[in-house]
């Protein structure tokens, strides 16, 4: 009976994923609905401590993952901002939250202070949703400003709730010395981490499909774990790792990517839904008229009164302050932070689970619903600008894959020469596998019986691409502004496609002129493949 509901909820959150894709609400909150539909028919479900394991688990990869599809060349000049957004952002926010609570709403001050900072951070998962499925593609960086603070945020507002629960519980830990700690230690094991996997996965070779994600796995929960065990934020260093993996090219990765996307997908509905079925509907409407203050008083006033001030030096457009302050959407993780809150010792006088729920639920609804019509009204769209995309782009967001076909015998096609292939369409000849080999397919090679021809072009994923090497072309490098004949390519390499910024697909001759930014998918008939510098 449970392996039928959870399969039915799988189908069901299906469901809520294309809706929510088509209408541009947050899965959060439909996920969230779901989870609270199955309690009102009788689903009772109270266990805090499971709840409050996997909602670790969930924001584990969350984290990870949304570092690792962030492309640090299009956050690079936006990250000063998002940096300062995602620290002293997260910080006053939380502050300006919790002096209301208590100044306006009469709770006690350690309490306000306290669901100030788990609620302080926005949520990645609902703004990045927003930005793609109703393509946002917003004025002055600003998809990849938002995306990056969201991404990056969530390590201090559980700073924060980590101090004011030991705070109100009354524990001898020094505060300034656990800040510090969480803080410095959590960069320091990001990126001595990010440092030593990266070396071994550029040695790595493990031949079969899925062992890279089965690795990326592994250094991700080693890493959370050897953060945790000395006093740092697990959460900072995943997303460092992250963010540094993600932006190496190395064999294997799009085996993660393909990973990642599916299990990240099945963390957030899992948890998403586990969180509204630890609802409680009564418990709910009996927080609600605070929850909905709370909500009002961050969209209107506490946000807002942030992104003006501290952005007011950066000289940030009017109406793209205004975006940047709406998009401040409550989610995950602040109710994942609740539910540790609920599973401390410490004693509070209020019921803090549900009144964060509401604060999210409300700020998923609201929120995420004005963004798309505030873009417009606000003058925020840009054709010429793009969300911020994974580096997986030409593949997983262009529908460009290779398909296969072998050559048998009496085929037309034995003793042709790869230059005398008529192909229509965008298609060109990305590879041949001959006994076992791999050959570049140059104009003078000759087709053989039983070669097995790999295409590429605009067309459905196979897995014959293991010997392709995909990278983007960096500023200053060596191949900006030269055509390919005069690279001076070895024998055993073949550009093989090309995705420009803002364009289409472009099946490379000698004379296309590469530039800057330019997506290489280049064929090495080696095995030990390598990256161009």
């Amino acid at each position: 009976m449970n392996y039928l509901v959870i399969g039915l909820i799988l189908i069901l959150a299906l469901f809520a994923i294309r809706f929510s894709n088509k209408h541009g609400i947050p899965a959060l909150l439909l996920f969230i609905v779901l989870g609270m539909a199955f309690g009102v028919i009788g689903f009772e479900f109270d266990d805090y401590k499971f709840a409050d394991n996997f909602a670790t688990v969930a924001l584990m990869v969350i984290m990870f993952y949304g570092g690792f599809g962030t492309n640090w060349r299009m956050a690079k000049p936006v990250a000063k901002e998002a940096i300062i957004l995602s620290s002293l952002g997260v910080v006053a926010t939380a502050l300006l939250t919790g002096l209301f609570c208590y100044f306006v709403l009469g709770l006690q001050l350690l309490e306000g202070m306290l669901i100030g900072s788990i609620v302080g951070s926005t949520d990645y998962a609902s703004v990045s949703n927003i930005l793609r499925s109703k393509n946002l593609n917003l004025k002055y960086n600003t998809a990849p400003l938002l995306e990056l603070e969201s991404g990056s945020n969530d390590p201090t507002a559980y700073t924060m709730t980590m101090v004011f629960l030991s705070v109100i519980i009354g524990s001898e830990v020094s505060i300034p010395i656990l800040i510090l700690s969480q803080v410095v230690l959590g960069i320091l094991v990001g990126f001595v981490s990010a440092f030593l996997i990266g070396k071994l996965i550029r040695n790595l070779r493990l031949d079969a499909d899925g062992l890279y994600a089965v690795f990326m796995s592994a250094a991700m929960l080693i890493t959370y774990g050897a953060t945790g065990l000395i006093g740092g934020n697990g959460y900072l260093a995943l997303y460092i790792l992250g963010i540094y993996l993600g932006n190496m090219e190395f064999r294997g990765k799009r085996d993660v990517v393909f990973f990642f996307d599916g299990f990240t997908e099945i963390m957030q509905i899992g948890l998403f839904f586990i969180l509204g079925l630890l609802s409680n509907l009564t418990k709910f409407l009996d927080a609600f008229p605070i929850a909905l203050a709370i909500m009002i008083f961050m969209t209107i006033i506490g946000r807002p009164v942030t992104v003006y001030g501290l952005m007011f030096p950066m000289r940030l457009k009017s109406n793209q302050l205004k975006m940047i302050s709406l998009a401040g959407i409550r989610g995950a993780a602040a109710i994942a932070f609740a539910i540790m809150a609920v599973n401390s010792d410490a004693v509070v006088s209020v019921d803090v689970y549900h009144i964060v729920f509401g604060i999210c639920v409300l700020s998923s609804l609201v929120q995420g619903s004005f963004m798309p019509p505030a873009a417009k009204r606000w003058d925020m769209l840009d054709p010429n600008d793009t969300v911020l995309q994974t580096f997986n782009y030409y593949q997983d967001k262009a529908e460009i894959g290779f398909l296969e076909t072998r050559i048998h015998p009496n085929s037309y096609l034995i003793g042709s020469k790869v230059k005398d292939l008529n192909l229509t369409f965008d298609f060109i000849v990305a590879k041949i596998e001959r006994d076992g080999r791999t050959i570049v397919p140059r104009g003078h090679v000759t087709i053989e019986e039983n070669d097995l021809i790999i295409l590429g072009g605009e067309t459905h994923f196979d897995e014959s691409d293991h010997d392709l090497i995909e990278f983007t072309i960096p500023k200053g490098h060596k191949w900006v502004n030269k055509h390919i004949k005069d690279l001076g390519l070895a024998s055993d390499r073949l550009i093989i496609m090309l995705q420009r910024k803002g364009s289409d697909i472009i099946v490379p001759i000698g004379d296309t002129l590469l530039l800057e930014d330019d997506k290489v998918i280049m064929i090495k008939a080696e095995h030990d493949l390598e990256f161009p510098r």
